[in-house]
């Protein structure tokens, strides 16, 4: 059995269509997968989350639990976060929660997890005036965003390149050390 435990999300860009793999590559790494979804990301994958939480061994999560209802996952000892689009991205910078794997990782902040994410935009979404400043601000709470050279670089829209998977499955095994 796995002795750490990694929350893997993702929200509806393309690359959340490869999760399975992704989820088998994570525990070759020696992971315990605990699987959260945007609830869009959650409808792409509708026919296929069973099947993902047999790999997994846990429930696949996209809503939050109700009140007084036990957590059905381990605690986290890493977090990595991609596919990340633009929605997901501003919304986890401005602190808002609505949607659970957002809700998670901005939590996470503040208890010293260590988070990795990757975001998916293409140029366009890119070019937007929020999405630099939302980067900006993750990083400057500790947070590794794999971004341009060191991560993901935007295709043009409609542009199909290969997602970085493995640059993910990497920083999350060695996260750097939090300076904030």
């Amino acid at each position: 059995m796995a002795s750490r435990v990694l929350y893997l999300f993702g929200s509806a860009a393309p690359p959340v269509l490869d999760i399975a793999r992704v989820v088998e590559d994570a525990q070759a790494d020696g992971w315990d997968v605990c699987l959260g979804l945007t609830p869009t990301a959650g409808d792409w994958l509708h026919g296929s989350l069973d099947d993902l939480a047999a790999l997994t061994g846990n429930p696949v999560r996209q809503r939050y639990k109700r009140p007084g209802e036990p957590d059905v996952w381990p605690p986290a000892d890493a977090i990595a976060f991609a596919p990340v689009t633009a929605n997901s991205l501003n919304s986890w910078a401005l602190g808002l929660t609505s949607v659970f794997v957002v809700g998670v990782v901005a939590e996470a902040i503040g208890k010293r997890i260590p988070v990795v994410a990757m975001p998916c935009v293409n140029s366009a979404y890119a070019r937007h005036p929020q999405i630099q400043p939302s980067i900006t601000t993750l990083r400057a709470a500790g947070v590794r965003v794999l971004w341009g050279e060191e991560g993901f670089t935007p295709n043009e829209p409609g542009e199909k390149k290969p997602y970085p998977w493995r640059t993910v499955l990497d920083a999350v095994r060695e996260p750097r050390p939090r300076t904030s």
